[in-house]
């Protein structure tokens, strides 16, 4: 069992929620709501269905979400002007600063697991990784 790649990777994140656990609860955020703020940071005005489809996640729980981190200042929703029904969703201040401190997270972190990779070995792995991130989103869409 230690040997798959279901055991491994499932280590992998137990350990990754746990090194930034703290710093999350200091932010006042969730590790799923973190997910939320980056993909948002990195797509301004996009819509909650494209939030939706790019993590995975049911329509309704990110509506819920959503509505969450704006409540908490985090996030703001204005009418997309091509279509009054739906809402552009951007950062606030607030958020902007929690998705800067999670790419500072998420680099230290990488830098420490691989600490002892060479530059070809990391790269590889991240290329292995992401090839199987792609197949199993594709398998998904099918």
């Amino acid at each position: 069992m230690k040997d798959t790649l279901a055991f491994l990777v499932s280590q992998l994140r137990r350990d990754f929620s746990a090194y930034c656990g703290h710093q999350l609860q200091e932010m006042g955020v969730t590790q799923r709501e973190l997910f939320y703020i980056i993909y948002i940071g990195n797509h301004g005005g996009c819509l909650a269905k494209e939030v939706s489809a790019a993590l995975a996640a049911d329509a309704g729980y990110t509506a819920r979400l959503l509505a969450k981190l704006e409540e908490r200042g985090f996030l703001r929703q204005e009418v997309n002007p091509q279509d009054k029904r739906a809402k552009q969703l951007y950062l606030t201040e607030e958020g902007e600063k929690i998705s800067q401190a999670s790419r500072r997270l998420f680099a230290q972190w990488d830098e420490e697991v691989f600490s002892r990779f060479s530059q070809e070995e990391r790269q590889a792995l991240l290329s292995q990784m992401k090839k199987i991130w792609a197949q199993r989103r594709a398998e998904a869409d099918v």
